[in-house]
């Protein structure tokens, strides 16, 4: 198989991730306004599969920097690094998704990227200090939305404290379109730019760029992906993350919606490749909490947090067993 060939394949399994991401990860834009009843499901993964899309136009390319070459030397990884690596995080995907657990898709890219990385050329591959931050945020992410959610909940509830509850159903109804719409174009362009950082990693490593700079190309053909993955839906995951958890309101669903969208939108600003999925469910439990401790069912919420837990070392495992699996049959010739 010669260079040109195997980066092909590395670009179309980037898009198929990003597809996968977008399936996996609807739950994450839509959950709360279906279980909320605002908009039918399938209205509700056009919506977001829009709002993905959009967010294109609007963000930078910096955590498609850190993911890219913030993280790994990008002078010691192969293409065949790259391929095990996206294998292994799909492979996560899926086993997660069958499972219904609402995992980070982002996790699974750079656990699956370090094992593989970590099993072609040892440790050195590693950038350590490019870790920091990704793996601190599995931890500070959710609490971030919880902390901004339980602050929204409190602010608009003192705004409304006049109201009918109607009339602040009614309300909210239609707010809870542009809480959704943000927080669709915070996961367009924090999950989309993952992808991203692997396409230009993969031009780079295949000799077709010098250095690395996302082209403009990649921009749209990664939207495009995750906005696809979006419309197919991952229904099992949206009733774990809507119904689950705990019982939402259009009021309490806007709250999370907003508070998950400006932790994504403000993370990618300073390049930081958080997780989608940690992020909305933090702000879900910190609605929850807000009306009392009872209200969140701590149950469901340890299992999905020990699926965060293991996310990284396992993704890093599979794509480590996939690289061992797969160089050997994958010999490169210009």
């Amino acid at each position: 198989m010669n260079s040109f060939h195997l980066l092909l394949i590395v670009i179309g399994l980037t898009l198929a991730f990003e597809f996968s991401n977008g399936w996996h990860d609807a739950a994450n834009s839509i959950a709360t306004v279906v279980s909320t009843r605002v908009l039918t499901p399938f209205r509700a993964v056009a919506w977001a599969a829009f709002w993905n899309f959009i967010a294109a136009f609007f963000f930078g390319t910096a955590v498609a920097s850190t993911i890219g070459k913030g993280m790994i030397h990008i002078e010691m990884i192969s293409q065949q690094v790259l391929l095990a690596a996206l294998l292994g995080a799909i492979a996560w995907n899926i086993i997660t998704l069958v499972l219904g657990l609402p995992t980070s898709s982002s996790h699974a890219l750079v656990g699956g990227y370090g094992g593989a990385a970590v099993a072609h050329a040892g440790f050195r591959t590693l950038i350590l200090g490019g870790w920091v931050k990704p793996v601190l945020f599995i931890f500070i992410s959710p609490f971030v939305g919880m902390a901004l959610a339980i602050l929204l909940t409190i602010l608009t509830s003192w705004i409304v404290r006049k109201q009918r509850p109607q009339r602040v159903d009614k309300w909210f109804r239609r707010l809870q379109l542009l809480s959704a719409a943000l927080f669709s174009l915070g996961h367009g362009t924090n999950d989309s730019q993952k992808g991203m950082g692997i396409i230009t990693t993969a031009l780079v490593a295949g000799g077709m760029m010098k250095s690395f700079a996302v082209p403009y190309w990649v921009i749209i053909v990664c939207h495009l992906a995750m906005g696809g993955g979006t419309m197919a839906g991952g229904w099992r995951i949206i009733k774990t993350m809507g119904q689950r958890i705990t019982k939402l309101t259009p009021f309490g669903g806007f709250a999370a919606e907003t508070a998950g969208g400006i932790t994504l939108v403000l993370n990618a600003k300073f390049g930081i490749p958080v997780s989608t999925t940690h992020t909305i469910t933090g702000a879900i439990v910190g609605v929850g909490a807000t009306r009392r401790l009872t209200a969140v069912r701590w149950g469901v919420t340890r299992r999905i947090v020990w699926a965060w837990v293991l996310t990284i070392p396992g993704a890093a495992l599979i794509g480590a067993g996939l690289y061992h699996f797969l160089a050997p049959m994958l010999i490169v010739t210009k």
